[in-house]
């Protein structure tokens, strides 16, 4: 028997004994790491530059995956993977440093409702790649999600106003939109860990230009025991882990229900910076947010007949 087929029958036994609520609350625990992520990304820019920071987190995921997963892979590191790897590292850029710098100057709550508005966008940026053409619920949570921004913009006066953090939040999630467009056509071409993994490097190295360019020298307030503690974090848990669970969980859990369960990133992002950051949450954000989730909800929620689903 070739290797090929004792990892199918592997993979077919393990899928058959692996318990589905298992593979749930692996979902629900990769959110919840991406939710910490904005609070353990904030407290860290206090001591390391934004660059840095990411440069630091694109390197420390590379080198997990390589001693990992070296046999998926080396062998795709050819030159046919180069415009893929600029294409969605170029775009995996500008979404994280967009994020970042935004995450400077809002609250990490805020930012993860404002990211969340990518599930609404995806749509609409497959349609000018792809040309397909997005469902007209896809239209309808656009609106929503519009006024869910807009309720997030009202000021305590009921003036409308976005700062440049908000701005730049709104950026990151059309360029990531256009950015997991990108990764759905290249991962049908090359194994999905190579291609994450050469997103990862080419944007661990813009980073790194970008942080010698324009940051500090790194000093010795990185070493601080609490700020090691967050960036580990940042590569092993939000990065290494969630990754590996979605992986796993999207295995055995129907995709809309795990697309729902996912979507509990922003609510955990916002309990974690209420509780831990001191957030203040304001009637008209609670609205907007509320708002945008279910923008979200409806994005990510596709019709199936009920005899897909009988066993």
């Amino acid at each position: 028997m070739g290797l090929v087929e004792r990892c199918n029958r592997l993979r077919s036994r393990w899928s058959r004994n692996f318990p589905p609520n298992l593979a749930r609350l692996m979902l629900l625990a990769c959110a919840a790491l991406w939710g910490g992520s904005y609070l353990l990304a904030k407290f860290a820019m206090m001591a390391i530059p934004a660059q840095w920071l990411m440069a630091l987190r694109m390197f420390g995921a590379c080198m997990c995956m390589l001693a990992l997963f070296h046999k998926h892979i080396v062998p795709y590191l050819t030159p046919k993977i180069i415009v893929p790897a600029l294409v969605v590292g170029l775009t995996y850029w500008g979404t994280m440093i967009t994020q970042t710098i935004g995450l400077q100057t809002i609250e990490p709550g805020r930012s993860a409702f404002l990211t969340a508005a990518y599930c609404v966008i995806t749509p609409f940026a497959t349609w000018i790649i792809s040309k397909t053409k997005p469902r007209a619920i896809n239209l309808v949570a656009g609106v929503i999600c519009l006024t869910g921004v807009g309720f997030v913009s009202l000021k305590p006066g009921g003036s409308l106003s976005l700062s440049s953090g908000d701005w730049l939040t709104i950026a990151t999630a059309v360029i990531f939109s256009f950015n997991l467009t990108c990764l759905g056509v290249y991962t049908k071409r090359f194994d999905p860990i190579a291609v994450t993994f050469v997103q990862f490097s080419v944007a661990g190295i813009l980073f790194f230009i970008g942080a010698l360019a324009t940051e500090p020298a790194p000093d010795a307030g990185w070493l601080a025991p609490p700020v090691v503690a967050s960036v580990l974090y940042l590569f092993l848990g939000a990065t290494m882990s969630a990754q590996i669970m979605q992986n796993i969980g999207l295995a055995h859990v129907p995709a809309s229900q795990a697309s729902i369960i996912m979507c509990t990133e922003s609510l955990f992002a916002v309990s974690f910076s209420a509780l831990f950051w001191g957030e203040r949450i304001l009637w008209s954000s609670l609205v907007g947010f509320a708002l945008i989730f279910a923008a979200v909800l409806m994005s990510v929620i596709k019709p199936t007949k009920y005899s897909l689903h009988r066993n």
